[in-house]
């Protein structure tokens, strides 16, 4: 352990910050594909009992109309985070009907044409079609298909006071939010430096139906008649088969500073791009297909592992948030779907994610150099396709070091954080969440990808058979615990509000949608 972390892990320990430690703040958002019962995606529209996809603040749709998004309240505690997913889930599974929700984040079978994958659809206000445009400019830019893999995107913030109490110890010049705003910032570096260790502990995409590459050059090997899977792979949902595109491989964001990142955003939304420019804003018909014919629309179609972010107001862009009012939290993107948990992830690995990204918080974070970036970004690429291959080595300071190696000793850091947070909890949920994932470090069969090569075994090689059987348990799962009376009429009431609050927006606009695009494009 370094001295600086010790210095700082000794601050935190100090009983007068105990309580401000135990109040980390968390957020989930769990993106999951609507089915039939056949395993194939839904061609229906978002269910009218789920309210708006526009205005609810817990239930809402991403790219695809079928592609549904759950998202919690921000909660203090591991505790009331789970209860408010699974009361989430509750409902929304009572308001499915016949349909199901796909377990897994590489997508069920979708259509054999991309045009009959439907885009979600957010009404006709001016704010709803922005939306929808820009996922119409997704499509043209990358197609559809990738638009259709999930995951989890798990939130976390420190208490101000620890960040003050922080900045006292260094004896910062700068303002309160400055200063939360850079530390914010070297957790990212952090991040991006040792998130390879998440992808072995997490990743449960190892396999994907056949359907979802047709017609694309891929390097996968044949499993079964219609599955493709790389046999020590942990994530391919974060491969270059997923999130990735040409387009963005050259895009350089640097996280050295919130200005520097600020700037490489600004830069990448306001980037003529030529293949973008050739396909214009407009169709053939005359329709909006994209916002603009830039390197990135808006900042959120920039695919990162983790995000800088500050709730923005209504019509503000994220990027000009986060200058103004500087980073509030940070968004965590790379995690899987965990098909064998009903609701995608577990508080055990929601009580590591807090000792990891605790960690990222108060360890040693220099500035990142280009070869630093580059060996980051490639210990990423190799843990995704190759994580669970014996004696695979990485690159850790410029020399070749065994993923086992520094596993160990990352978790070896990581469990001063673990016992801190429980310490502030009086809890042992983070220590044993750790130990877990020691187990998993020396016993590669227990990680959630070797878990799901494995079932797909038992069910004649086929992800897909697989995949349908846990979603059709997981649907068993909820509707056999029913909400209250009271507690469904709690969700419904916030579902008619949501349809009525999108509806009163729909009638307040002032403007042509055209007009409304350039001034929003224009801040």
């Amino acid at each position: 352990m370094s001295p600086l972390l010790k210095q700082r892990l000794d601050l935190l320990a100090q009983p007068a910050l105990q309580s401000s430690l135990a109040a980390c703040r968390h957020g989930i958002e769990k993106e999951s594909l609507r089915i039939d019962a056949g395993g194939i995606l839904s061609q229906q529209p978002h269910p009218a009992g789920l309210g708006s996809a526009l205005t609810h603040p817990t239930i809402t749709t991403d790219y695809s109309e079928a592609l549904i998004e759950l998202i919690t309240p921000v909660s203090r505690d591991i505790d009331g985070l789970f209860q408010h997913l699974d009361d989430i889930h509750r409902f929304t599974y009572a308001e499915l009907g016949e349909e199901r929700l796909w377990t897994e984040s590489m997508p069920c079978v979708l259509p054999a044409r991309d045009e009959d994958i439907p885009i979600a659809w957010y009404g006709s206000s001016n704010v709803g079609m922005l939306k929808h445009v820009y996922r119409r400019g997704l499509a043209v830019r990358y197609g559809k298909p990738m638009q259709c893999i999930a995951g989890i995107h798990y939130n976390f913030s420190l208490a101000p006071e620890l960040w003050a109490a922080l900045r006292q110890q260094d004896h910062d010049a700068r303002s309160e939010q400055d200063y939360q705003s850079e530390r914010y910032v070297s957790l990212i570096r952090n991040f991006r430096r040792y998130a390879w260790l998440l992808m072995y502990l997490f990743g449960a995409s190892p396999a994907l139906c056949a359907t979802f590459l047709q017609g694309r050059d891929h390097q996968l090997q044949p499993l079964g008649e219609k599955s493709l899977y790389l046999p020590y792979a942990t994530s391919l949902r974060m491969s270059d088969l997923g999130y990735n595109n040409d387009a963005q491989a050259d895009l350089s964001v640097c996280y050295n500073s919130l200005d520097s990142y600020i700037a490489s955003m600004q830069k990448a939304i306001s980037l003529p791009y030529a293949p973008y420019a050739a396909l214009g804003t407009h169709d053939a018909d005359g329709q909006w297909q994209q916002l603009n014919t830039n390197l990135l629309q808006i900042e959120n179609e920039f695919y990162s592992s983790i995000r800088p972010k500050r709730v923005a107001r209504s019509g503000e862009k994220p990027v000009h948030a986060l200058a103004a009012r500087g980073v509030e939290y940070v968004e965590v993107r790379c995690m899987d779907i965990d098909p064998f948990s009903p609701l995608g992830i577990e508080p055990s690995t929601a009580h590591f994610l807090d000792s990891f990204l605790l960690f990222c918080a108060l360890a040693d974070s220099p500035a990142m150099s280009d070869e630093e970036c580059r060996s980051s970004n490639d210990n990423f690429a190799l843990v995704v396709k190759r994580g669970r291959e014996p004696g695979l080595q990485l690159i850790r300071k410029g020399q070749p070091c065994s993923l086992t190696e520094w596993g160990e000793h990352l978790l070896d850091n990581i469990a001063a954080c673990a016992s801190l947070l429980d310490q502030a909890g009086q809890t042992t949920a983070h220590s044993d969440s750790l130990q877990l994932q020691r187990d998993k470090l020396h016993d590669p069969a227990l990680t959630p990808s070797a878990r799901v090569l494995e079932a797909i075994a038992e069910h004649g090689d086929s992800f897909f058979r697989f995949a349908l059987a846990q979603s059709e348990a997981h649907r068993e799962h909820f509707l056999a615990r029913p909400l209250s009376a009271t507690q469904s009429q709690e969700f419904a009431a916030v579902a008619t509000q949501s349809l009525a609050d999108q509806a009163a927006m729909e009638a307040a606009d002032r403007v042509d949608f055209d007009t409304y695009v350039a001034q929003y494009l224009s801040q």
